[in-house]
């Protein structure tokens, strides 16, 4: 994985953390979720204060993930809203968090002035063993807490407070006036400074599991649709009342409901031509030939010419895997007649053709499954399964791996939003 560090294709953007007061609330943090605090001078977070030093330090890299569900996460300041989520168990972990960060964007900025906030994103069940566990999740609850406890003393002036105008008493009690002033001290002025996130409860619809081998989740007004292993326990018995079921062996299924649920753009010439993601796709397949050909390839020799000598020299070759010449084939037609009859297409086939539609709210979700069904397009891949990426990345040859990194590095990191936006229709996310 040196080379995708190297690069920032893994755990890249991070925030280091090296102050000895933030390090001193994160040790508190672990502290408080039970875990040994990190003997780290330095390490890096993402959005929700995972570390990947400290997850080798522990020997867990789900320590913030115990049991993959109820997520925990530690805020040490409003700037990591704007950093990636790099280890997860849900694909929807970074939304829910956006989520939090903007409802209470006041408070979360109020108090990391001074203080740490923690805690867990509670799932209505505590560890998944079938599909059930996974369906039965509808909302999640923000429990949050305090490294330096500011939201228990901002609790207990308020109290006090109150106390203080409905007791008349009250201002008698120089005990009491006086621990008003020292939590003020440490909260300010609680009238003006909002220190309790006010917004703890968010919706949880679509997403991917990485239970069962993977679970994905569709949320449609009047059915839940599942797709995933068979395998899975409780696959066709979990709510078959309120639930579909589609098997991920079956594309033509799983194609017929992202296209009657308008989650997908079928080839027309109206986004095919400007996107230019067809020869992309024909380009990925004939560079996932030749590596099948020989993993031991002098990859970096690799340009527009070497691929048409390839394509040339081993002809028989790609005419029995088909995938380049059908991907050429369904350029033709979309120049002469600006659309492809879907019908005839072979359904393993149909997703080389497809991308999620730009403005479904599942854009991000349907073209990670997309990405999925086109295993040889690595950089989609990368984009929006990254875990599957690295799983696959694991598996090749050094020289390839390289070749890998360095076509990411000089096509979707020299400017991802514009790279998204021009293949896939999407524009700057913050899932990136």
């Amino acid at each position: 994985m040196n080379r995708l560090l190297e690069a920032e294709l893994i755990y890249g953007r991070l925030l280091t953390i090296r102050e000895p007061h933030l390090i001193e609330r994160y040790n508190k943090a672990l502290s408080g979720f039970g875990l040994r605090p990190t003997a780290l001078a330095e390490f890096d977070i993402d959005m929700t204060g995972f570390s990947p030093q400290i997850a080798a330090e522990l020997g867990d890299n789900d320590y913030l993930d115990p049991n993959r569900v109820n997520r925990r996460f530690v805020i040490m300041t409003p700037d990591q809203e704007n950093l990636p989520v790099v280890h997860t168990s849900f694909s929807n972990t970074a939304g829910l968090m956006h989520e939090f960060y903007r409802a209470n964007a006041r408070a979360i900025n109020a108090i990391t002035i001074k203080d740490a906030l923690y805690g867990e994103i509670e799932d209505s069940v505590s560890t998944v063993e079938s599909l059930e566990d996974l369906l039965s999740i509808n909302e999640v609850q923000f429990r949050v807490l305090s490294a330096e406890d500011l939201l228990g003393k901002a609790g207990e002036l308020r109290q006090l407070a109150d106390r203080l105008q409905t007791d008349p008493e009250a201002w008698r009690d120089d005990a009491m006036l006086n621990r008003m002033v020292e939590l003020a001290k440490l909260t300010g002025d609680i009238r003006q400074n909002m220190l309790v996130p006010d917004k703890l409860v968010f919706r949880h619809d679509a997403f991917w599991a990485n239970h069962f081998g993977g679970v994905y989740v569709f949320v449609d007004d009047k059915i839940t649709t599942v797709i995933c292993d068979p395998s899975a326990p409780g696959f066709r018995r979990s709510r078959p009342w309120q639930v579909s079921y589609i098997s991920a062996k079956d594309p033509a299924t799983i194609f017929d409901f992202l296209a009657k649920t308008g989650r997908i753009e079928l080839p027309r010439a109206s986004w095919v031509d400007a996107s230019g993601l067809l020869a992309h796709r024909a380009e990925m397949a004939a560079l996932a030939l030749a590596y099948q050909a020989d993993p031991a390839l002098d990859f970096s020799r690799i340009d527009a010419v070497w691929l048409q000598t390839f394509l040339h020299r081993n002809a028989e070759l790609i005419a029995r895997d088909g995938t380049y010449p059908f991907l050429q084939e369904m350029l033709r037609q979309i120049a002469a007649t600006g659309s492809i009859k879907i019908a005839d297409v072979a359904p393993e086939r149909r997703f080389l053709l497809i991308r999620a539609r730009p403005d479904h709210a599942d854009q991000w979700l349907t073209n990670r499954l997309i990405s999925q069904m086109v295993p040889s397009d690595f950089v989609s891949r990368f984009i929006f399964d990254k875990q599957g990426f690295y799983e696959a990345y694991e598996g090749y040859s050094d020289v390839f791996r390289e070749f890998v990194v360095t076509r990411l590095t000089q096509t979707y990191l020299q400017d991802k939003a514009a790279f998204r936006k021009r293949l896939y229709g999407i524009g700057d996310d913050d899932n990136a």
